[in-house]
């Protein structure tokens, strides 16, 4: 135990990453209930998944200072997230104390073969400050347990992908979660809400699209299979597509949000696309083209209608007069800035 009452991990446990420890630290959660666990600057190599209990009673909180990894051992042979946040003895309270554990600081490094975090059970799940590199998926917020509600908060987390086409940022499969201050890169999918996935709000997130450009005219930024979700000052940063909406998803709000390509590669530009009818209310859009690409769109739809709308849409200087595809002036509402 150090000065702050936390229990020190390397008081049993190595952090030079000589061997694994996964057994080590599956260890010290199962026999520490109620308890913060710091894990000082240093290699921890685990092979299989760190799981934490969901029932307040049982649950801790896991503390990595900045320079604490924890990293996947190329070894790994599972689909399942490095940590498992609720992963055993499901809950669903907020009533009980305990119920707000946490992942916070550190860096969780999937090492290319591994998912970093998931949030598998319980309510009010906080992961903060931390980064997660290398990894498959980012993080992943599965069902949630209150009638498909999370109410988890992410704020200051930071993913670096693996470049490959299956790689996603966040994958949020559950309603009423809060995603704040991310950036994301090298993969696919920036975040994905799945079907179902409504009632989230995204503020100052960040994706930035650094992959090598193969089925570039599908990927995005922001995929949104569900619908019903709040944007904030987001910003899908060199994707094919910056916001997409899928055929059946519901309305979403988009305000100060941007779309913007620094590079003319990848020969397809769309800033909000849908895979059906527009349904969203968009205002204040900051869209940056590179014109050395014909195939650019401000809004692109499968189907007419909607009933979505653009307000105080902002183009580049002069950019409002070589667009190939006005589909947007059908929901525009004043003038393009």
């Amino acid at each position: 135990m150090n000065e702050t009452g936390y229990l020190l991990v390397t008081d049993t446990v190595p952090n030079d990453g000589s061997r694994d420890v996964t057994a080590d630290l599956q260890r010290l959660i199962d026999e520490n209930p109620n308890r913060t666990l710091f894990f000082p600057d240093g290699l921890y190599r685990i092979s299989a998944p760190i799981i934490t209990p969901a029932d307040p009673t049982k649950s801790v909180s896991l503390k990595l200072a900045d320079f604490a990894v924890i990293q996947a051992d190329e070894r790994w042979d599972s689909e399942e997230a490095m940590i498992r946040l609720g992963g055993s003895h499901p809950f669903n309270t907020i009533y009980v104390n305990g119920s707000n554990y946490s992942l916070s600081g550190g860096i969780i490094d999937g090492n290319s073969v591994a998912s970093g975090v998931s949030i598998d059970s319980g309510r009010e799940t906080a992961v903060r400050e931390l980064a997660i590199k290398h990894t498959k998926i980012g993080l992943h917020i599965k069902h949630g347990a209150n009638g498909n509600s999370s109410d988890a908060d992410i704020l200051g987390v930071h993913i670096t992908g693996t470049g490959k086409p299956d790689s996603i940022g966040v994958l949020v499969e559950s309603c009423d979660n809060t995603f704040s201050n991310m950036r994301i890169a090298n993969v696919f999918y920036g975040v994905k809400f799945c079907q179902g996935a409504g009632g989230n709000a995204l503020r100052y997130v960040h994706p930035l699209y650094t992959c090598d450009y193969t089925d570039y005219e599908n990927c995005a930024a922001f995929m949104d299979l569900a619908g019903n979700n709040w944007y904030y000052i987001c910003y899908g940063d060199q994707f094919g597509n910056g916001f997409r909406f899928g055929e059946h998803s519901g309305g979403c709000v988009l305000d100060g949000c941007m779309s913007y390509w620094y590079a003319a590669r990848g020969e397809h530009q769309v800033a909000l696309r849908c895979d059906g009818a527009f349904r969203s209310a968009v205002t204040n859009l900051k869209v940056g083209f590179r014109a050395a690409i014909e195939n650019r769109a401000v809004l692109r739809t499968a189907k007419d209608g909607g009933g979505g709308f653009l307000q105080n849409l902002c183009l580049n200087h002069g950019e409002e007069a070589t667009l190939g595809d006005e589909t947007y002036r059908a929901y525009l509402r004043g003038t393009v800035l």
